[in-house]
């Protein structure tokens, strides 16, 4: 499933609670072929979305990144987005959900989905 580039490693990062959370959720998939996908796709009231979802295809051009036991792979378009970029978890009373902190957008939308 793993397809290694001669392109620069993305250094996105997936903390230690983003981590704990996609692999209880990997778990309850009950598979052990999928991977964490990160891209970038248009959209969004600022122009730019993330997407994360499971996904146990390897395209031609992405990028592997290990952390533990969760494989997390950006395709080759969406990797100079997200260099840089740190996935985290958030379980509080006021929100509950991944975020992602990426210095390469220079402004968000005010539900915080979109970029630019």
């Amino acid at each position: 499933m793993e397809t290694e580039t001669t392109a620069p490693v993305s250094t996105i990062t997936l903390t230690d609670a983003a981590s704990v959370k996609v692999a209880a959720l990997l778990s309850q998939e009950g598979r052990d072929d999928l991977a964490l996908r990160v891209a970038v796709q248009p959209g969004g009231c600022s122009g730019l979305r993330y997407q994360l979802y499971f996904d146990d295809r390897a395209l031609d051009g992405d990028v592997t990144r290990e952390f533990g036991s969760v494989k997390v792979i950006i395709d080759k378009m969406s990797d100079p987005y997200l260099a840089g970029a740190t996935i985290d978890f958030v379980d509080t009373i006021e929100k509950q959900g991944f975020t992602i902190d990426n210095p390469n957008a220079s402004g968000s939308c005010a539900c915080g989905d979109s970029f630019h």
